[in-house]
């Protein structure tokens, strides 16, 4: 069993997006490395627990973060639970090591004021304008991942139930309510996307009528967000954090924020709580007389 095969898997078996197999490859590809410079050793089946150890410690010694380690030990576990699982080896190297220790991660995401004012921004009869326009109220009014926006099929937009169908991490299916006013967004945009490419089945795609890339789609909102906010952190993802920050912030459950996200446990969740804290330390100071 090789890092191709460990690859072929994830992909075909757990589905895991573009990104995080190059992010999965990268780490395996860098601890072979690791073995054939500090022990002259290539077969990554031969490694015991003081390699894993010596190389972590090595990592932190380039003064690597911990989220990022935390990131490669991961990797290797799911490497090793796959050689394990198919008889290659018969001990778990990785099974002891413990994740180090991180910052509290927050969320960063739009102000809601903000928001507002990108959504309110007129549709343009360009191309590009209306997949950026499209793209922005896909990934804030449903909380998408940018995986999942791109993998969006024209078939997955159900108009009489105003909902979307994402095929998720793990190949796991939800559905998501959309409003009367987005759904008539797509509509608009569907029309000059079938003028463009009237035979392909992606919703999002570039002024070529070819399927977006992952870079194409990173650049839209990027700029955008760079137009409307002063974050410094302008990826689609924020846009994610939007939508579960806003909506908790406005009383939805933790749980059903849970749902609409597609995280598998309320942990992942819970980091949008910050917004909602900081919503009531505001209502404190206005409402309490000793505010």
């Amino acid at each position: 069993m090789t890092i191709e095969d460990f690859i072929i898997y994830i992909r075909s078996e757990k589905r895991y997006s573009q990104h995080t197999l190059r992010a999965y490859q990268t780490d395996l590809m860098q601890f072979q490395s690791f073995l054939e410079q500090y022990y002259n050793q290539i077969n990554l089946a031969l490694v015991d627990e003081k390699m894993i150890r010596q190389w972590i410690a090595g990592l932190k010694q380039n003064h690597l973060d911990n989220s990022s380690i935390n990131r490669k030990i991961s990797t290797l576990k799911g490497f090793y639970n796959f050689l394990l699982r198919n008889g290659v080896i018969e001990k778990h190297p990785v099974s002891l090591q413990k994740a180090l220790k991180t910052k509290k991660r927050i969320a960063v995401f739009v102000p809601q004021s903000d928001m507002y004012n990108m959504v309110a921004e007129p549709l343009i009869n360009d191309f590009n304008s209306q997949v950026k326009k499209i793209a922005i109220e896909l990934l804030y009014q449903c909380g998408l991942r940018r995986s999942e926006l791109l993998g969006l099929s024209i078939q997955d937009i159900d108009f009489a139930q105003n909902q979307i169908k994402v095929q998720g991490k793990r190949n796991k299916q939800r559905l998501i309510p959309f409003d009367q006013s987005l759904g008539k967004l797509i509509r608009q945009y569907l029309h000059e996307r079938m003028e463009i490419q009237p035979k392909g089945d992606w919703l999002i795609v570039n002024r070529l009528g070819k399927k977006a890339s992952e870079s194409y789609l990173y650049n839209l909102v990027s700029e955008t967000l760079k137009e409307g906010t002063t974050l410094t952190k302008t990826s689609p993802h924020v846009l994610r954090h939007t939508f579960a920050t806003h909506l908790l912030n406005n009383g939805a459950s933790l749980l059903a924020v849970k749902e609409l996200l597609g995280h598998s446990s309320l942990a992942a969740t819970q980091v949008y709580t910050h917004g909602t804290i900081e919503e009531l330390k505001k209502i404190h100071q206005q409402a309490h007389p000793k505010g």
